[in-house]
C-alpha cells in the first residue's frame, strides 16, 4: 500500500514554522507602523496631507493632517468635495471652481491656490487633484492639500524687504546727489590743472564709494595779490552734511583770513580758535602754506595732518612736519613753520588721509604705496599723473573721501 504524505496545508505547523510565521507577521506589522509614523512625520514637515473622494461608493478619506489644515475635528469626519467651497475665503471661490471644472471637463490633473478660514485666522492652501480612472471612466478624485501660509508670508516679507531696500537705495542715491551737489557748490570738484607763474597745480577730489562716508575733505589753491600762491588741504572730522557744513565754514574763513597776508602759523592759530569756539564737537586737520614761485620757497605749517610728499629726480619722500596740534584740540599749543626749498622739476603732493587709509591695511603700508606711486608724478602732466597714482594705490576709498593737491615746479 502506498502511503500518502500530508501537504503543509494539511499537517500542523511545526514549532519552528510557527515561530517563523509569527516573526514575519510581527516584522510586517512593525514595518507598517514605522511607515505610518514616517508618513505622519512627512505630512507634518511638509504641512500637507492626502485626500480621496470615491464617486461610486461615496467614501471620503482624509489623512490626519488635512484635518489640521482645515481646523476640523477628526471626529466630525471629512468634507465632501462639493462642500469645500464653504471654507474658501470670499473672492477666492473661482480658483476652486476652475479646478473642479478642469477635472470634470478634461479628466486631467489640476491645481489651485486659495485662502481658507481656520478659526480666527486665514490660511493659504494649495490643492493638487487628479481623477481616479477606471476602464469605464472616472470613479472619483484623489490628491494632495498643502498649507503654504508660511511660504507666502515669507514671500511677502521678502517682497516688502526688497521694496524697503529699493526705497533706501533710492534715498541714499538722492542723499549722495544732494551732498555731492552741495560739496561742489562749496568746493568745485574739478580735475585738471591751474597754470600759475612758473608753477602748475593739479587738484583732485575723490568721493567715497559709500554715501554715508562722504566727509569734510577740502583744498585751496589760489594766487595772492603779492604774487605768492596759497596752498592748503584739510579734513574735518565726521561724515555727511554736518561735516560738509563745517568744512565750508573752515574753508571760507581761511579764504578771508588769507587776505591779511599773515604767515601760515598765524592763520592756523586763527582757524584753531574758530574750530574751538564756533564749530562744536568738531576737530580738523590741515596743511597750509605759501609758495613763492620766484624763489621756489614753500613756507608751511600743519595741524595734525599728514606731511606732504616731495618728488625730486625720480625719488620721493615725506617732508618732516613742523609741530602743530589738531584744530579744535587745544588753544595752548602754538603752530610752527617749516621752509622747504623746491627746485625746477620738483613735484609737491598734498593729500588727505582718505588717500592712504584703508580698513584692510596699516596706515604705514598706505603711505609707502603713496610715496612709491608719487615717484611717477611728472611736473608737466600732473592731471594724468594723479589718475595713475590713484590707480596704483587701489582706487577710491570706499570708506572715506580724499583730496589731492599736486604742485609742479616749471622752468
Amino acid at each position: 500500500m502506498v502511503g500518502v504524505v500530508p501537504s503543509s496545508q494539511d499537517r500542523p505547523l511545526t514549532a519552528a514554522e510557527l515561530v517563523k510565521q509569527l516573526t514575519e507577521q510581527q516584522a510586517a506589522e512593525r514595518d507598517a507602523a514605522l511607515l505610518s509614523v514616517q508618513l505622519a512625520h512627512a505630512q507634518r514637515l511638509g504641512n500637507m496631507g492626502w485626500v480621496r473622494w470615491d464617486a461610486r461608493t461615496g467614501e471620503i478619506i482624509w489623512s490626519d493632517h488635512v484635518y489640521v489644515i482645515f481646523g476640523r475635528d477628526r471626529a466630525s469626519g471629512p468634507v465632501a468635495l462639493a462642500e469645500l467651497a464653504a471654507y474658501v475665503e470670499p473672492g477666492d471661490e473661482q480658483a476652486l471652481d476652475r479646478l473642479l471644472a478642469t477635472l470634470e471637463q478634461g479628466g486631467a490633473a489640476g491645481h489651485a491656490e486659495f485662502r481658507i478660514r481656520r478659526g480666527d485666522e486665514v490660511r493659504n492652501v494649495r490643492m493638487v487633484l487628479e481623477p481616479l480612472q477606471a476602464p469605464d471612466g472616472p470613479t472619483g478624485v484623489h490628491g494632495v492639500i498643502q498649507d503654504i501660509t508660511g511660504r507666502r508670508r515669507a514671500e511677502r516679507m521678502m517682497s516688502e524687504s526688497r521694496r524697503q531696500l529699493l526705497v533706501e537705495r533710492e534715498k541714499a542715491a538722492e542723499d549722495r546727489t544732494v551732498m555731492l551737489t552741495l560739496r561742489e557748490a562749496i568746493l568745485p570738484a574739478h580735475s585738471g590743472y591751474l597754470d600759475l607763474t612758473r608753477t602748475r597745480v593739479a587738484v583732485r577730489y575723490v568721493p567715497a564709494e559709500k554715501t554715508a562716508s562722504l566727509g569734510g575733505d577740502w583744498f585751496e589753491a589760489a594766487a595772492l595779490p603779492d604774487g605768492r600762491v596759497l596752498l592748503a588741504i584739510g579734513d574735518v572730522s565726521g561724515h555727511g552734511l554736518p561735516a560738509i557744513a563745517h568744512m565750508a565754514q573752515l574753508r571760507h574763513a581761511l579764504v578771508g583770513l588769507t587776505m591779511t597776508g599773515q604767515p601760515a602759523d598765524r592763520l592756523l592759530g586763527w582757524l584753531n580758535e574758530l574750530v574751538m569756539h564756533r564749530l562744536d564737537d568738531t576737530t580738523a586737520t590741515c596743511v597750509l602754506g605759501h609758495l613763492d614761485p620766484v624763489s621756489r620757497t614753500f613756507t608751511w605749517g600743519q595741524a595734525g595732518h599728514l606731511a606732504p610728499i616731495l618728488v625730486r629726480d625720480g625719488r620721493a619722500h615725506q617732508l618732516i612736519a613742523p609741530r602743530g596740534v589738531l584744530l579744535g584740540a587745544t588753544c595752548d599749543q602754538p603752530y610752527h613753520l617749516a621752509v622747504t626749498q623746491l627746485q625746477e622739476g620738483d613735484v609737491l603732493l598734498l593729500f588727505t588721509d582718505g588717500l592712504v587709509e584703508r580698513r584692510t591695511r596699516d596706515l604705514d603700508a598706505g603711505l609707502e604705496l603713496a610715496v612709491g606711486a608719487a615717484r611717477e608724478l611728472p611736473p608737466f602732466d600732473l592731471d594724468a599723473g594723479l589718475d595713475r597714482l590713484l590707480e596704483a594705490i587701489g582706487g577710491p576709498n570706499p570708506e572715506d573721501d580724499a583730496c589731492l593737491l599736486a604742485i609742479g615746479m616749471l622752468a
